[in-house]
């Protein structure tokens, strides 16, 4: 949509999930899925000839949050967090059954 001086309008619509709240036991799998996100978009960086930078360099393309999720600012963790757990209210508000992933045991040592 244009807005009558040519210029792009957008006002986005997100859909109120507020009264899908997400059970405690979803908690892993958000943070499984978050770092899935965060693994996504580096991959796709990577792809496109980006590499890591200590600031944002569109001409050059350096990015500071191509590293592992694990050594992400929490605001950027948090970033990916808001993203899945929007994501799995909406499917929750929609009438999706989502369960939580199967507890695996820790391989031992040998």
């Amino acid at each position: 949509m244009r807005d009558d001086a040519g210029g792009a309008h957008y006002t986005p619509e997100p859909a109120d999930t507020s009264a899908a709240n997400l059970p405690e036991q979803l908690q892993r799998l958000v943070d499984v899925l978050a770092e899935n996100v965060h693994d996504a978009w580096a991959a796709t960086r990577l792809d496109e000839g980006w590499s890591y930078g200590e600031h944002v360099d569109d001409t050059r393309k350096k990015h500071p949050c191509l590293v592992p999720y694990a050594e992400l600012s929490q605001q950027q963790q948090d970033m990916d967090r808001y993203v899945v757990v929007t994501t799995l209210s909406k499917m929750l508000a929609l009438g999706c059954l989502v369960q939580p992933p199967r507890v695996t045991e820790e391989p031992t040592a040998s």
